[in-house]
């Protein structure tokens, strides 16, 4: 059997097909921690952030305190922009409450972003 095509280009990963929609795995590694504050009627708030090590000492830290843990690449890169301690960016809250809506499934807990929608079909239908 043969490594090359009729066409007669080596069978190789320099020339290996690869499809568009497919993004390459960063190099470095991002982390981002975010506090829930619906309990206190304030919106999220960014605890910690970090790329590389310090995203691996992130992410270990909440395997050891069994905290879920959700990728999502694209959110994290935005929200490590954000100055620690400050609440999470208009642009990104619709992102940050479907990770919030995963973890509280996932807890077991009920979720807060379910009574909100709730409550808005209930007023619909009066």
């Amino acid at each position: 059997m043969s490594d090359e095509f009729d066409d007669g280009y080596a069978k190789d990963d320099k020339n290996a097909l690869k499809p568009l929609n497919i993004k390459e795995k960063p190099v470095r590694q991002t982390a981002v921690a975010i506090k829930d504050g619906s309990a206190d009627g304030n919106i999220p708030i960014i605890t910690a952030a970090g790329r590389g090590k310090l995203a691996e000492q992130i992410l270990a830290i909440a395997y050891e305190n069994d905290i879920k843990v959700r990728s999502d690449a694209d959110l994290a890169e935005i929200l490590a922009q954000v100055e620690l301690e400050s609440p999470i960016p208009s642009e990104a809250f619709m992102a940050v409450a479907e990770v919030l809506s995963y973890v509280y499934r996932a807890n077991g807990e009920p979720n807060p972003f379910d009574a909100v929608l709730n409550d808005g079909i209930e007023n619909d239908n009066e």
